[in-house]
């Protein structure tokens, strides 16, 4: 696994709706405006500084915070098949 694979992709929800080219303040993040009128602020943080600075950014813009998710890894693309275990 290359060393990029182990970064945590977050979400971050916020009320209201962002354009998607607000991506650029967000650090290149995917920000997508969902219907339910909350945005969705989604990608790789390097680190807690980096989140923290991200969180201080969605406070700077004035959008209230609806949640903070940190996002499962990618499943493996081949299902891992665990060894059969023989009965003794």
């Amino acid at each position: 696994m290359a060393a990029e694979d182990h970064i945590p992709h977050y979400e971050i929800r916020v009320r209201g709706q962002l354009p998607s080219r607000w991506a650029a303040w967000f650090d290149g993040l995917n920000v997508t405006a969902e219907a339910d009128g909350t945005t969705a602020i989604r990608g790789p943080v390097t680190d807690q500084a980096a989140l923290h600075g991200l969180l201080g950014r969605v406070r700077d813009i004035g959008l209230p915070l609806v949640s903070l998710t940190e996002l499962p890894l990618d499943p493996p693309t081949e299902p891992t098949r665990l060894p059969d275990l023989e009965e003794n």
